[in-house]
């Protein structure tokens, strides 16, 4: 089924019924933007990084961007779904529904185009010692209508990743008026500090650990 956007009167009343959200996502071509500068936990300085999202009828839209890049540290030689979280990412954690979540997708891209997609099961919603935590890969994301182009300015030390993600993944079709879970995320690293990184997020955990996810904002489809 096609999605219509929603005329700019019903998108006024939609943006009021959901002044409790963190963000308000569009239909496309319009965006949100979630941004953030700040590391994580500490609130220190970090290089601005953005995340603007829309949507369609059958997939969320994603773009990254990544100011003060520098040059980007990432390694050659990973494929999909490996370990590319231990460089430079921008990361996307994602949940149907308001709760705060047990189980959530997590993808990543690196600046060299490399993807990590993956369902996380973590029952005790902070990865806490001893409690189960796992993983489900999406072994064939681009076979499964996954998309993403990632540019690197060298010159603007920049780089920008557009993402598409089925909504299919989250039985999510036409989510207008739908309230999700999410949090965004970005590693910083460089051959002189590997394997130590830099945190920077969206919504502060309050740890060095992505996985609390009470921390997660809110985000609703309007």
């Amino acid at each position: 089924m096609r999605l219509t956007c929603i005329s700019l009167l019903a998108a006024a009343a939609a943006l009021a019924s959901g002044n409790d959200a963190d963000l308000r996502v569009p239909c496309c071509p319009a965006t949100a933007t979630a941004a953030f500068t700040t590391a994580i936990p500490s609130g220190d300085p970090c290089p601005a990084t953005r995340v603007s999202l829309c949507y369609t009828g059958t997939a969320l839209q994603l773009v990254f961007a990544a100011e003060g890049a520098g040059e980007p540290y990432f390694n050659a030689t990973q494929g999909t779904n490996d370990d590319i979280w231990a460089y430079e990412v921008m990361e996307a954690f994602i949940h149907r529904g308001q709760d705060d979540p047990q189980q959530y997708f997590e993808y990543e891209v690196s600046p060299n185009n490399v993807t990590y997609n993956a369902f996380v099961y973590n029952p005790s919603r902070e990865r806490k010692a001893g409690a189960p935590f796992d993983h489900a890969f999406v072994e064939n994301p681009f076979d499964d209508g996954f998309a993403v182009n990632t540019v690197l300015d060298a010159h603007a030390e920049t780089w920008t990743s557009v993402v598409s993600i089925p909504l299919a993944l989250f039985n999510g079709e036409n989510p207008k008026g739908s309230t999700w879970r999410m949090n965004f995320f970005r590693t910083i690293t460089n051959a002189t500090m590997f394997p130590d990184q830099k945190l920077c997020g969206w919504r502060n955990p309050g740890k060095p650990n992505f996985h609390i996810t009470g921390a997660f904002g809110t985000v609703r489809f309007v």
